[in-house]
């Protein structure tokens, strides 16, 4: 099955590593033995609440000894906006730029910076007034853009970064370091560190799901690499698991015609069998990682189809989240899955949103982008809190960076583009731990360098694990000589000042 095991080792025995120690008939009737045990969790498993398992809460165990101290959060939701949002559109109010709109970006402000390919070639670099208007809201009066009219109902429960930072200028090195903690290839990505060290609350769902959507007529230049949900030098169980849009969210999942559930479960445990002798004989992890993905695929097969089905949700739901919630597929649709998946235990979930890639006809496209995303982000932080659930849920918006304040292109009275820019951004966070109603940090007045209160994307990181009750310098593993961190080989800090 794609993404739900590990395919990197053959399931043959080679005769001279394993003994005969046992005869064919021995062998099938210490198999048959599980029978008993896995029809009874077959039947168990239906009257337990979402998410619960025969022997408790973990059907996989974290670490011992975490969370290091009280948790905040149990799951987060990570609602990943692909291609880099531009901050002077949505969150980072710049009233000064439209005096300055058309003029050249001072040397002062620029100070040398280096920038991408695409812009090397201009002779100017003209400064540009975004076109749309913005207000405040909430009771702490946060600027928030009339693109985003949901989000601004929501302002008191979410805390506003404007003073994010990445050192990457392009989309594949920055997507990799704020997911990875790395801009380096082969780094374990988040979700499937927090599999690792919490372990899953969810017995029949992966620890680590991921979703992907883009918005209609929504052309994409940039692609998204499994690597980004990948498990890196972490035993591959803690890879995250990506449902895709259709009739099968996951490959395979379904028995082919004339076998059923129990000749399934007949043949699983005849393979459990032969994988727990060649475990004992070879001593690879990644042979017992195959056993459990081969178990957690078989309960997917009951449990993915009831979570995918959106049809016992009351139509005050579909009203929530907006009209293209009952299209599969779709951001809004993706939205109300993830709910579902917190309410039966997975611990990390991810959602990228493609088509925020704004080097053209940027007032057109993000006002497109926003449509795609802002009811539906919305909704999902007033469904969780109308269920309980908000206060041990994080929730975080953001791309990878944001967006320069000079034009790519041609500057036309209705249309410009933006160059990748990662020396300021904003993401905001709620729920789990954080402080509804802060605006942390500040820009200067082109929106261009950080002026107070800086946030580098791995005090982002260091954040979360926080919430969760981990010190982000404590959850380590040895791999090439190091004690790899989510966090990366620099400092990282946690933003205290927007913790709850």
């Amino acid at each position: 099955m794609e993404q739900a095991h590990p395919t990197s080792h053959s399931l043959a025995i080679c005769d001279c590593s394993v003994p005969a120690l046992l005869s064919r008939r021995q062998l099938m009737n210490r198999a048959a033995g599980s029978l008993g045990a896995a029809a009874l969790a077959t039947l168990l498993r239906n009257q337990l609440p979402a998410g619960e398992s025969v022997a408790g809460r973990h059907s996989q165990p974290g670490l011992p000894g975490l969370p290091h101290f009280a948790p905040q959060a149990k799951r987060v939701i990570y609602l990943f906006q692909s291609g880099g949002p531009s901050h002077l559109e949505l969150f980072d109010y710049k009233p000064q730029l439209t005096g300055l709109h058309g003029t050249e970006l001072p040397d002062s402000i620029r100070m040398g910076q280096r920038v991408t390919a695409m812009t090397k070639e201009q002779e100017t670099f003209p400064c540009v007034a975004p076109m749309f208007k913005f207000a405040q809201h909430g009771a702490t009066g946060t600027w928030v853009s009339e693109l985003l009219p949901h989000t601004a109902r929501i302002v008191d429960e979410i805390s506003v970064l404007k003073s994010v930072h990445t050192e990457a200028i392009n989309h594949d090195p920055a997507i990799t370091l704020i997911n990875t903690g790395s801009q380096q290839l082969g780094k374990a990505s988040m979700g499937s560190w927090l599999s690792y060290g919490l372990g899953s609350d969810s017995h029949d769902l992966p620890a680590y799901v991921v979703m992907i959507s883009r918005g209609p007529k929504v052309i994409i230049s940039q692609p998204l690499f499994a690597r980004l949900w990948g498990s890196g030098f972490l035993p591959s169980q803690h890879q995250g698991v990506r449902f895709r849009n259709g009739k099968n969210p996951v490959l395979y999942l379904s028995n082919p015609p004339g076998i059923d559930e129990l000749g399934q479960r007949r043949t699983l445990d005849g393979l459990n069998a032969l994988n727990q002798l060649q475990a004992e004989s070879i001593g690879d992890p990644e042979i017992r990682t195959r056993i459990a993905q081969y178990e957690l695929a078989f309960r997917m097969q009951a449990s993915i189809p009831q979570l995918m089905d959106l049809s016992d949700e009351p139509e005050s739901i579909f009203s929530m989240y907006g009209s293209e919630s009952r299209k599969p597929g779709t951001y809004a649709a993706n939205c109300i899955r993830a709910r579902r998946m917190a309410e039966r235990g997975v611990r990390f979930i991810q959602l990228f949103h493609r088509g925020w890639d704004h080097h053209g006809k940027l007032p057109s496209e993000i006002r497109r982008q926003c449509s795609d995303t802002d009811q539906a982000s919305t909704a999902l932080i007033e469904d969780l809190r109308q269920r309980g659930m908000l206060d041990d849920t994080l929730v975080l918006w953001g791309g990878e960076f944001g967006r320069t304040v000079y034009c790519q292109g041609s500057l036309t009275k209705d249309s410009y583009g933006r160059d990748h820019h990662g020396r300021c951004f904003s993401i905001w966070m709620a729920g789990g731990g954080i402080r509804g109603g802060i605006v942390h940090g500040e820009t200067d007045d082109f929106g261009y360098n950080i002026v107070e209160d800086p946030v580098h994307v791995r005090d982002v990181n260091a954040t979360i694990l926080h919430c969760l009750g981990i010190n982000h310098a404590r959850l380590t593993f040895p791999y090439q000589g190091l004690g790899q961190r989510l966090t990366g080989a620099e400092e990282a800090y946690v933003i205290h000042d927007i913790l709850a």
